[in-house]
């Protein structure tokens, strides 16, 4: 076995870490969001049955994001892939977008419950905290990648990234902001509070509520990271990241509030 930065090599075959940290934020997060889903009379079954629906759809919103927003260092646009069709889905190259995740798995856990005839938003609910939990431990696979990391620091904290890892402009720089734990802290926070939230106002809360309050509070840390990260996707001058996570975080937060005008119901 040859052990790398990046995995390991058993044989022929080359095992990521990332990989397996990516698989081990999918079963960590089912198997928590199942033991929560009794609460709301969803059956650990069920939720375990629903996996691969949000997986399959995280997986392929997650492509389509890069694609259509590809990071500045890529050297791709989205014209270059309608050019090059067989890089849509060379995934092995890099290029996953977690709010395309975040879309794409909403989409597929939706068809699982509009096929077999569950209430979306409840068990929408039941997933959102450990959605929240899933992405932090997702983002210890950017550790491993060196990617994802922020602007050149000299802080205490600060971590190396390895010259092939820099961007070209920042050859010379050696240690840099790590964002990915700064997003990692931020989504362990995100699951805290949707936790305490069930918890403490459960009675009182409608179907959606821990869903749109995650769709507050993750685009809203998201906005503000992003100022500290080198490689973003601009259009027009814009960080087409904040543009689009403001746009989720208000217009989630409006529902909130529309939602609460009326008389809050009772479970």
């Amino acid at each position: 076995m040859e052990f790398y930065t990046f995995g390991f090599r058993i044989g022929p075959f080359v095992v990521r870490y990332y990989s397996l940290v990516f698989l081990a934020a999918i079963l960590i997060a089912t198997w928590l969001s199942a033991r929560h889903g009794k609460k709301r009379g969803i059956a650990p079954e069920t939720v375990w049955d629903a996996m691969l629906w949000p997986v399959i759809g995280g997986i392929i919103g997650a492509r389509l994001w890069h694609v259509i927003l590809p990071s500045q260092s890529s050297g791709m646009t989205f014209l270059k892939y309608l050019q090059n069709p067989i890089e849509l889905i060379s995934i092995w190259h890099g290029g996953l977008g977690i709010p395309g995740a975040v879309i794409g798995g909403c989409i597929g856990l939706w068809l699982y419950c509009r096929k077999y005839g569950f209430r979306f938003m409840r068990f929408a609910d039941t997933v959102a905290p450990f959605l929240a939990l899933a992405q932090a431990i997702g983002r210890l696979g950017n550790y491993f990648n060196q990617e994802l990391y922020g602007a050149p620091s000299n802080l205490p904290w600060a971590i190396t990234i390895d010259p092939p890892y820099r961007l070209p402009q920042y050859a010379e720089q050696a240690t840099y902001h790590p964002l990915f734990l700064y997003e990692l802290i931020y989504n362990l926070f995100n699951m805290a509070l949707l936790l305490w939230v069930d918890k403490r106002y459960f009675k009182q809360l409608r179907d959606g509520d821990i869903f749109f309050l995650y769709l507050v509070i993750y685009p809203l840390g998201r906005f503000f990271l992003e100022f500290l990260r080198l490689d973003t996707a601009m259009v027009g001058g814009l960080n087409m990241n904040q543009v689009i996570m403001a746009i989720v975080a208000i217009t989630s937060a409006v529902i909130l509030l529309i939602c609460h005008r009326r008389k809050p119901a009772e479970r």
